[in-house]
């Protein structure tokens, strides 16, 4: 008995945590290289839906790492005025995503340090004025693909996730955390290191009409990485190795950041809540996969509200985190 308690302290330490996230790394990697657009698609339908429902009861519990839990109701604002703009492409509201989306993320900052309810609504008011001076909401601009395109997506899933690994690493001062970013690195650089022509499963025509609702994603990298110029309804999207090697990228970043939210339960203790609450988050999420598997447009109509809002609700806690890392950063220079 003795020796399996001793198995579970390892596994649930930090540094057992950290070489299981590598192999997390490992299994999402082969996953993303062989059925990279099914492997995004059923992460996402799967996996997504209960992170968003226990990330928000975790932030939720953590006061959203803001001074006062009200402020979090200038986000759901927000979040409902792009969801009105996602379900009616005529609306007024389609014009100004990425104004609310760089407003978002700038009050987040500003809620960090700011009480005074009318600076607050004041300063956030300026920032969405400024986005809107300077054609933030122009596509393709580099702001408009930035904060409309990236910030809810890349850099949501893999930018932060990265810098997660890096401010726990820094703060236990831990060898294997390092260990682990570095690996996190490499893992999305393999990608475009080795790109085999001919490997994996080809995407299937369900998988194509599924995935419909990401191509900008990939299209805009495409671009970005120097690759030239792709249209969202070019069959090169799913067969050309550079675009293919793109959505390997893609669905690693996903799988994984699902995966290292769960892997860490011992740590954050998300999971820690009571059994009403936990009842209603596994409810939720099982009518979620259902709507997923009724219909995948269904499913990311139904789940857009609420998967917005886990992105919103995460900005504070984003920007903790580059300040923690700064923190840690000038601390051990000191030292």
């Amino acid at each position: 008995m003795s020796n399996t308690s001793g198995f579970t302290a390892k596994l649930t330490s930090s540094d057992g945590i950290n070489y299981i996230n590598i192999g997390l790394m490992i299994i999402s990697v082969i996953a993303a290289y062989i059925l990279p657009f099914e492997v995004f698609l059923f992460s996402y339908a799967v996996l997504g839906p209960l992170h968003y429902l226990t990330e928000i009861s975790w932030l939720d519990k953590k006061n959203y790492f803001i001074k006062s839990k009200n402020d979090i109701w200038i986000f759901v604002v927000m979040v409902v005025i792009i969801t009105i703009g996602m379900f009616d492409e005529k609306s007024r509201t389609n014009a100004f995503v990425s104004s609310l989306m760089f407003s978002g993320f700038m009050y987040a900052l500003i809620i960090l340090f700011v009480e005074k309810l009318s600076i607050k609504l004041g300063l956030v008011f300026l920032t969405f004025l400024v986005s809107v001076i300077f054609n933030f909401n122009v596509y393709p601009t580099i702001p408009f693909m930035i904060f409309a395109v990236w910030l809810p997506t890349i850099m949501h899933v893999f930018l932060f996730t990265g810098a997660f690994i890096l401010f726990g690493a820094l703060k236990s001062r831990s060898v294997s955390g390092i260990i682990s970013l570095v690996f996190f690195i490499c893992c999305a650089l393999v990608f475009f290191i080795y790109v085999p022509e001919n490997f994996g499963i080809t995407v299937s025509d369900y998988g194509k009409k599924a995935y419909s609702f990401f191509r900008i994603v990939n299209t805009s990298l495409y671009e970005l990485f120097g690759y030239g110029t792709l249209k969202r309804d070019d069959i090169a999207l799913y067969i050309s190795p550079k675009a293919v090697a793109i959505m390997r990228f893609i669905a690693f970043a996903y799988t994984y950041h699902y995966l290292n939210w769960f892997s860490k339960t011992s740590v954050i203790k998300w999971n820690q809540v009571s059994k009403t609450r936990m009842t209603v988050i596994i409810v939720l999420w099982i009518a979620s996969v259902v709507l997923y598997a009724v219909s995948y447009k269904i499913g990311f109509y139904a789940l857009f509200l609420l998967s917005m809002l886990h992105v919103f609700f995460e900005f504070p806690l984003n920007h903790f985190t580059f300040i923690g890392i700064g923190k840690e950063l000038k601390s051990i220079f000191r030292k």
